[in-house]
């Protein structure tokens, strides 16, 4: 440990006697034309939704508007009454889906292609059939409810079995560094081998790539099993 603070000590002193002029750098930074950061794309990549939080936020909303549709059904409404109440109580990822099935069903608009177009296919299929046949809705919504909440306990299972194997890979990815800080404290100087030559990059190189790669497949395989 003492090695480590002696070398960050020479290498501050090295940067202050051998860096720029204070004065000189600012005097440059008020001549030189600056143009203001375009932070736009860095916000809207933070601000992102994850990809699988917003999947699970699309089939929430499915599960909700089937046993909305379903109440509202058994309540004995029409089913277009029965949908614009079943939409207006759905907390949908984007507002595009609550607008457009609304307009459908007030004005006698194409409800099933409106359904397939933000992804609830099953809901549209049952539409279709009773619309087409005559069949209840009623009936063929509930099973479609049933389906999809026996689909998301099994979902929610699998992944509360997959928190153990990659609790464990995240902490087995630490374990080098607690083995550094060990080295360290021993004063066995492990970042003046790994940084010293050839031979420590070598090694420091293939353990951060096993690392990572490791961490991918834990990954990948966590996805597909959820998948």
């Amino acid at each position: 440990m003492t090695t480590i603070l002696a070398t960050l000590t020479a290498a501050l002193a090295v940067w202050l006697l051998t860096g720029p002029n204070t004065p000189t750098t600012r005097l440059s930074h008020l001549l030189t034309p600056t143009h203001p950061p375009n932070w736009r794309p860095l916000l809207h990549r933070l601000t992102r939704p994850c990809p699988t939080r917003l999947q699970a936020a699309w089939r929430a909303a499915s599960i909700d508007l089937c046993q909305g549709l379903s109440a509202e059904l058994s309540a004995g409404l029409t089913p277009a009454d029965a949908l614009t109440r079943a939409v207006a109580t759905v907390d949908f990822p984007t507002p595009g889906p609550a607008r457009l099935l609304t307009a459908a069903a007030r004005d006698g608009g194409d409800i099933p292609k409106v359904l397939s177009s933000f992804g609830f296919h099953h809901l549209a299929a049952c539409w279709t059939v009773s619309t087409t046949v005559g069949a209840g809705l009623s009936p063929l919504v509930d099973r479609v409810a049933q389906s999809l909440r026996a689909d998301q306990a099994h979902r929610q299972d699998v992944a509360a079995q997959l928190a153990g194997p990659r609790a464990t890979a995240r902490m087995l990815a630490v374990l080098p560094a607690l083995g550094l800080l060990m080295a360290a404290a021993l004063d066995m100087n492990p970042l003046g081998f790994l940084f010293g030559g050839l031979p420590g990059l070598s090694c420091l190189t293939a353990g951060l790539a096993l690392d990572a790669a490791g961490l991918w497949w834990t990954h990948r395989m966590a996805v597909r099993a959820e998948s």
